[in-house]
C-alpha cells in the first residue's frame, strides 16, 4: 500500500513520516538547510509480516504544487496532515482538492503539533477538518492526535496504517505496463533509473519496454520495488527501473515521461477527449480557455474545447476536449489535474475517454453517446473498468465497425482480449494484419444489403460493364473499411452464390454484359464503318461526323464495347474491330515466321497504312503483352493471347 500526504506547508508532514519509519525523505541539501520540502521524498519501512508499506511526502507549499501533483500520482492512501495551531488552511483545501479529482477515496488524518495548543484548540481543529471532510470519501475518518516531537499518538496512528496495508486488497494487474516517470536519474555502476508508480500492468527483470515521447527501447535491467530489489512488480508499486538501450540515457528522459510496455502503441496526443469536473469555488470556465494540465508527472498547457455549451459554471460537469501544445501519452480512465492559465489555483479535474477524437463530427448526439458510456465506465470502476457499455454503443453507433485495435489502445487491454468482449456481445470481429473490426449482426446484414444495392444499381447504369471493380465497390459501399477486411465481408456473398466473380469485378449471377438498347442502335450504324477500313478506321470525331451523332456519345458506346470485347482501343479516339486486331496478330506471327520479328516497313506494307500508323499499332500489341520490342524489331511473347 502506498500512502501520500496531504497538507499545507509547514504542518508536520516531513516530521511525522520519519516518527512513522525512521526515514527522513528530504534528501535534496536545500531541502535539509531550509527545512522545507521541495521534491516529492520516499520511505520504505521494514516489512511487518510481509506486508509492504511506502509512503511518499509531498510539499505543501503553494509554489511547489507541480512537484506535489507529480508525487501523488499513483497513490492509493492519503494520510491528510493539519497542525493544530494552524489548523485547516489553503493549501490543506487544494491538497483535498487534487486527491479527490485523482480519484483517492482512502486515507487517516493525522491532527499534528498536538502538544503546542490547548485542548479547547484541538476541539476547534477537530470542527475544521470533519467541515473540511463532510461529504468526502473520508467524512467518516478516524482523526488521529499526533506529536512528531513527543511521540503521542504515533504508535497509534502507525498500527491504523499497518493494518489497512494488511487488510487492503491486492490489485488485479490489468492490461499492458505503465508508469509514469517522476525521476530520472544515473547511477554509478548501473546507468539510467527511472521511478514511478506503475498504474497499469507489471513488469520482470528482462522485460523490453518503450519510451514515451522519444519512442526508444530499452530492457529492464533491474528493479526495485517499495525500495527493495526484486524480479517483478505490478499495479500499484512503487518503482524503481534501472534501464539500457541504445540511445537510452539521461539526456533522452526526464519526469513527465512514460515508461510503457513494448506491445502498447503510443501516439502522440494532441487532442484529448475528457469528462470535465469544475471545483464550486472556480470562477466560470468558458470555451477555448488556456489552463495548464497535470496527467500522471506530466505537465502541459493547452485550451479546454467545451462540447456541450459555450461555459462551464463552478461545481458542474460537462465532456470537453484537451487540445495540447506539447503531446501526451494517455489512456481512458486517466485522471488530470487542470488548473488555471497562470498555474495558480487547481481549477477542477478531469477524466480521459478518449485519446484518438475524429476531426469532424465532434459534438454529434452519436459521439457524446460513445462519451458518455466511456465516462460511465469509468465513474462504476474501481480497478476493472467494465467495457460492455461503450462496446455496446460503439457497435451500435459505428457501422463501418469499431475499430478493436484503436479501442485496445485508448482502454490499455489486449486486441484479442477486446475482441473476446466484442464476441460476448454477439458481435463478429473480423482481421486482417494489423486491421481489427467488430460488426454487430445487423450491422453485417445491413452492409452486405448495400453491398448487393450498389451493384444492382451499378448493372443498371452501366450494363456493358462485367460487373463492378472491387475496390470500387468498397469506395461506394463503406470507403472508411480497409480493403482486406471488405474482401472478408464480400466472400460469403460469392460462397453462397449471391455475387459472382470475374477477373477483378463482382456482379449478380444472372448479369450478362451488353450494350443498353440506344447503344446497341448507335453500334448498328458504326460498326460498318469501321469493317469498311479494317485497318485503318475512321476515329471518333469522325465516325460522328459520318453519322451527324454528338461525338461524346460515339466515344461513350465504343467505349462500353470495348469492354464486352467487340472492339480495341488501340490509340487514343481510335478503335479497331476484334476481327481486325485479330488478323494483325496473325499478320505479326507470319512475319516472324517469315523473317524472324516483325519490323515496321514489312507491317506497314502487310497493312497497306502509313508508317505512323503501323509504328502505333505495334506499340499497341507491345503494351498489352503480345510482343515485345527488341530494339526496331517486336517479337512475338504470346502467341496463344486469342486462341
Amino acid at each position: 500500500m502506498i500512502v501520500g500526504t496531504a497538507g499545507h506547508v509547514d504542518h508536520g508532514k516531513t516530521a511525522l513520516i520519519h516518527s512513522l519509519t525512521g526515514i527522513s525523505t528530504d534528501r535534496l541539501q536545500e531541502e535539509q538547510a531550509r527545512g522545507l520540502t521541495i521534491e516529492a521524498g520516499y520511505a520504505y519501512p521494514e516489512l511487518v509480516d510481509e506486508f509492504e508499506l511506502g509512503f511518499i511526502d509531498v510539499p505543501g507549499h503553494e509554489k511547489f504544487i507541480h512537484n506535489m501533483l507529480s508525487g501523488v500520482a499513483g497513490i492509493d492512501t492519503m494520510l491528510l496532515v493539519v497542525a493544530a495551531d494552524d489548523g485547516v488552511m489553503p493549501q490543506t483545501r487544494e491538497h483535498m482538492q487534487i486527491l479527490r479529482l485523482l480519484g483517492i477515496g482512502r486515507g487517516v488524518v493525522a491532527l499534528t503539533k498536538c502538544d503546542l495548543v490547548e485542548r479547547q484548540r484541538l476541539v476547534e481543529v477537530r470542527e475544521q477538518i470533519q467541515f473540511l471532510l463532510a461529504g468526502s470519501p473520508l467524512a467518516d475518518s478516524r482523526i488521529f492526535e499526533v506529536s512528531s516531537r513527543t511521540g503521542e499518538g504515533i504508535a497509534e496512528l502507525k498500527d491504523e496504517l499497518w493494518q489497512r496495508a494488511q487488510a487492503s486488497d491486492i490489485e488485479v494487474a490489468q492490461g499492458n505496463f505503465r508508469m509514469a516517470v517522476d525521476r530520472a536519474f544515473t547511477k554509478t555502476g548501473s546507468g539510467l533509473v527511472v521511478t514511478g508508480t506503475v498504474v497499469a500492468g507489471d513488469i520482470s527483470v528482462g522485460d523490453s519496454v518503450r519510451l514515451f515521447p522519444s519512442s526508444r527501447d530499452a530492457r529492464v535491467r533491474g528493479l526495485r520495488r517499495q525500495g527493495r530489489v526484486a524480479e517483478h512488480a505490478r499495479q500499484g508499486d512503487r518503482l524503481a527501473l534501472n534501464l539500457a538501450g541504445p540511445g537510452v540515457d539521461r539526456e533522452t528522459v526526464q519526469r513527465g515521461d512514460w515508461v510503457v510496455a513494448q506491445a502498447l502503441p503510443t501516439p502522440s496526443l494532441t487532442r484529448v477527449d475528457i469528462a470535465l469536473e469544475l471545483l464550486e469555488d472556480a470562477p466560470p470556465l468558458s470555451h477555448w480557455s488556456g489552463v495548464h494540465l497535470h496527467l500522471g508527472a506530466s505537465h502541459v498547457t493547452g485550451r479546454i474545447s467545451l462540447l456541450e455549451g459555450q461555459q462551464l459554471l463552478p461545481g458542474q460537469r460537462m465532456l470537453a476536449q484537451m487540445i495540447l501544445e506539447t503531446p501526451l501519452h494517455a489512456c481512458m480512465g486517466d485522471r488530470v489535474i487542470v488548473r488555471d492559465h497562470g498555474a495558480r489555483h487547481t481549477i477542477g479535474g478531469a477524466v480521459v475517454l478518449d485519446g484518438a477524437p475524429p476531426r469532424r463530427g465532434q459534438r454529434s448526439p452519436a459521439r457524446l453517446q460513445w462519451l458518455e458510456s466511456c465516462r460511465q465506465a469509468v465513474m462504476d470502476s474501481s480497478n476493472d473498468m467494465p467495457l460492455a457499455e461503450p462496446l455496446r454503443v460503439a457497435l451500435t453507433l459505428r457501422q463501418d465497425g469499431p475499430d478493436v485495435y484503436g479501442l485496445a489502445r485508448n482502454f490499455n487491454r489486449t486486441p484479442a482480449s477486446l475482441a473476446r468482449e466484442f464476441e460476448a456481445l454477439g458481435a463478429r470481429v473480423i482481421s486482417a494484419g494489423q486491421d481489427m473490426r467488430a460488426f454487430s449482426p445487423q450491422a453485417l446484414e445491413s452492409l452486405r444489403a448495400r453491398i448487393l444495392e450498389v451493384v444492382t444499381d451499378n448493372h443498371e447504369r452501366e450494363p456493358a460493364m462485367l460487373g463492378t471493380e472491387r475496390e470500387r465497390l468498397r469506395r461506394q459501399v463503406m470507403p472508411g473499411l480497409p480493403s482486406a477486411l471488405f474482401r472478408q465481408i464480400v466472400q460469403p456473398l460469392m460462397t453462397a452464390g449471391t455475387l459472382k466473380q470475374q477477373g477483378p469485378f463482382l456482379s449478380l449471377p444472372e448479369h450478362q454484359a451488353a450494350l443498353s438498347a440506344e447503344d446497341e442502335r448507335l453500334w448498328q450504324q458504326i460498326e460498318p464503318h469501321l469493317s469498311a477500313a479494317p485497318f485503318d478506321p475512321p476515329r471518333v470525331r469522325d465516325l460522328a461526323g459520318l453519322e451527324n451523332i454528338e461525338e461524346a456519345q460515339v466515344r461513350q458506346m465504343l467505349t462500353s464495347a470495348a469492354r464486352l470485347g467487340r472492339v480495341y482501343h488501340v490509340r487514343r479516339d481510335h478503335f479497331f474491330l476484334a476481327r481486325s486486331v485479330h488478323d494483325m496478330a496473325d499478320m505479326i506471327q507470319q512475319l516472324e515466321a517469315q523473317q524472324g520479328a516483325a519490323h515496321v516497313a514489312s507491317f506497314r506494307d502487310q497493312l497497306g497504312v502509313g508508317r505512323k500508323l503501323a509504328v502505333l499499332i505495334l506499340e499497341f500489341f507491345d503494351r498489352i503483352g503480345y510482343t515485345r520490342r527488341v530494339r526496331d524489331d517486336h517479337i512475338v511473347r504470346r502467341a496463344d493471347m486469342w486462341h
